[in-house]
């Protein structure tokens, strides 16, 4: 186990993270989520000793080892066997059979150890990242965005694994399904400041959506207090007969802890520019074949589909098979072999591929490269959608060489944004983003009024957006007729078959020096996704699979709602009373301060009328104080109580 106390962090001035204290625990695995520079990379850089924090420390046992996976795969030696031989400690130089054991485990074949780790696909070349750290004996694991440029079955292979692991693990990534399926704890980075909870990524962004809202509800009702109460003070302030009064105000206002308002995070925030389509058929493919030389054995052969004007068809499969060469095709920017691709002439496209970042000119600002999408464009429109792409005010001028990967995805996305469209082609849209901005683009496109295509291998994504499939499979081609979760039920992906090694795994256990067979278990059934916010309660159907009928769902949650209501609804109406109180007694004081101030300015006569008013007032004001320091202390009742049965 690990454990972190008081850390803080800051990087030229600006905070990322103060008075950090968190564990994890033996055998506990954790997703680390926040948003893009928000520090997750450096929290994993502190831990591993990499960098120093500025305050605080880290404690590890003793003889505590981490095995970091970076984003950034870099390999130095010819071959896959010595790449692999230099994650060896000193006391193991020449050990090559611990290497062998595990690389074998992670599916590699004998003759496989000679080869050059540049002749692999980006899933296998993970694996040699992933046995240079294993062959280390790590007791804990630290991956940082594992899921990049992996394909949809090396992420499934990795989820096998990763739930299999014996020792602790953290693990950053942008996919919801994979952090939620290895993991049993969220730490989430927010605002600077870091919280740990038991569950899944959907229990950790509802807590904190609710936590603003309390917030946000205090501090609106905690400033209307303070006016009321500023009010009086300048009102009584003059008056000796309401000096002890005043002064017990201003005590009370002093003491206040003022909430400050929370300041807006950007967040990816957009919707595709639609352009109105009425004909029923976008596109339609007929016997499409094409290879890059022309010549068999093509990448596909004698594909057929149509495309609706509000499909959204997702392209699946294993790397290299020809997903981004299909898009290419059906975007007119190759040419097939035979076969035709017939598009309506009422069709806009629009296309986006992450990659291609070649055609920014790093000599621009980000304003300028999007104002060149169209020369019909003015400035107010192209710096809304700076703004949208999360660009606003000075951020807009940066220059395009200094961007980040993630912000040059944006930057081409910003630009998709200029022309209008009705069929989108996009290609692994949400590389690069962080988890808000994955769901910012899935309800965009989901949302989309025309049709999608779209290179995905996000299973999140998949099944929220996917209408349709185009499936490459076992060196075929096909246009599946359904979502993404009836694929995997009627088809699947047989990755015993495609994605070696076959089960169970046999590697080297990394807390022991023995071969042991990993316990790796079927990948659950994929969760049709929740958006980033409340998760609604569980169908009848899920609850009978856990040995729950809906009928005792329905008796628990209304038990359960009843006893919230008992205790929550009375104090909700004292509080409303003692506010119907609290405006009532002001204005009546109000009123008595007015008549008693018109009488003082009279003169004359009415001594014993203006004691009585004087009474009348201070004691209409002493009831104000009274109810104001009754409502402060049920208030605090109320949000306990209100946060105690919003974590249940």
């Amino acid at each position: 186990m690990i454990s972190l106390k008081n850390i803080s962090k800051r990087y030229a001035g600006r905070v990322l993270f103060s008075d950090v204290s968190f564990d994890v625990l033996a055998g506990e695995k954790v997703g680390l989520v926040g948003r893009n520079g928000h520090g997750k990379t450096t929290l994993f850089r502190l831990i591993t000793g990499a960098e120093e924090p500025d305050e605080g420390k880290i404690f590890l046992p003793n003889n505590y080892s981490i095995g970091y996976l970076g984003q950034h795969l870099e390999f130095t030696k010819p071959t896959v066997l010595e790449e692999g031989c230099r994650g060896l400690g000193p006391e193991d130089i020449g050990a090559e059979w611990k290497v062998e054991k595990i690389l074998s485990g992670l599916g590699f074949l004998e003759k496989d150890f000679k080869r050059n780790p540049s002749d692999f696909s980006g899933g296998f070349q993970m694996r040699i990242a992933l046995a240079k750290v294993l062959v280390s004996e790590p007791n804990m694991l630290l991956l940082d965005e594992p899921t990049n440029f992996l394909d949809i079955v090396s992420i499934r292979w990795l989820e096998k694994f990763l739930r299999s692991w014996k020792g602790e693990l953290i693990v950053i990534s942008h996919d919801r399904d994979l952090v939620d399926s290895v993991t049993t704890h969220i730490v989430g980075i927010h605002r600077g400041m870091v919280r740990k909870i038991k569950g899944p990524t959907g229990k950790y962004y509802t807590q904190l959506h609710k936590d603003e809202e309390v917030h946000e509800k205090r501090r609106v009702e905690d400033e209307k207090k303070r006016k009321q109460m500023m009010e009086y003070i300048n009102t009584f302030r003059a008056k000796a007969s309401h000096a002890k009064a005043v002064q017990s105000s201003i005590k009370k206002l002093e003491k206040m802890e003022k909430l400050d308002k929370l300041e807006e995070i950007r967040t990816l925030s957009f919707s595709f520019n639609y352009k109105e389509f009425r004909a029923g058929q976008v596109m339609d493919v007929n016997d499409l074949t094409f290879s890059y030389d022309g010549k068999e054995p093509y990448l596909m052969a004698g594909l057929n589909f149509t495309v609706n004007r509000h499909d959204k068809i997702c392209i699946v499969g294993k790397n290299g098979k020809g997903k981004t060469t299909l898009l290419k095709l059906l975007s007119g920017r190759l040419t097939p072999v035979s076969g035709s691709i017939k598009t309506h002439t009422a069709a806009l496209p629009a296309y986006y591929e992450q990659a291609n970042t070649a055609d920014l000119n790093d000599d621009l600002t980000v304003e300028e490269e999007i104002s060149r999408s169209s020369a019909f464009i003015d400035r107010s429109r192209v710096r809304g959608i700076c703004g949208a792409m999360m660009f606003s005010g000075d951020d807009a001028e940066k220059k395009v060489k200094v961007l980040s990967g993630g912000e040059r995805s944006r930057l081409l996305l910003g630009k998709l944004l200029v022309a209008p469209s009705n069929i989108l082609f996009l290609d692994e849209p949400t590389h690069h983003l962080d988890i808000e901005s994955c769901q910012a683009m899935m309800d965009a496109v989901r949302d989309f009024e025309g049709a999608a295509l779209v290179v995905a291998h996000d299973e999140h994504f998949l099944n929220a957006v996917a209408t349709k499939l185009i499936v490459f499979k076992n060196d075929r081609v096909f246009l599946y007729p359904g979502n993404y979760r009836e694929f995997l039920d009627s088809v699947g992906w047989d990755e015993g078959e495609e994605s070696k090694p076959s089960l169970p795994l046999r590697v080297y256990d990394p807390l022991g020096s023995e071969t042991q067979a990993l316990a790796i278990q079927p990948a659950a059934p994929s969760v049709v996704p929740q958006p980033v916010g409340p998760v609604p309660p569980k169908s009848g159907a899920e609850n009978k699979v856990k040995g729950y009928s809906s009928k005792m769902t329905r008796k628990a949650r209304a038990e359960f709602n009843a006893m919230r209501s008992k205790i929550l609804k009375p104090l909700e109406t004292r509080i409303k009373s003692l506010e119907d109180e609290i405006i009532s007694s002001e204005a009546k004081a109000a009123a008595v301060n007015g008549e008693l101030m018109k009488s003082s300015a009279q003169g004359g006569p009415g001594a014993i009328k203006r004691s009585e008013l004087s009474r009348e007032l201070k004691e209409l004001t002493d009831k104000a104080d009274s109810c104001y320091s009754r409502l402060d202390e049920t208030m605090k009742t109320y949000d306990a109580e209100k946060r105690k049965y919003s974590e249940e």
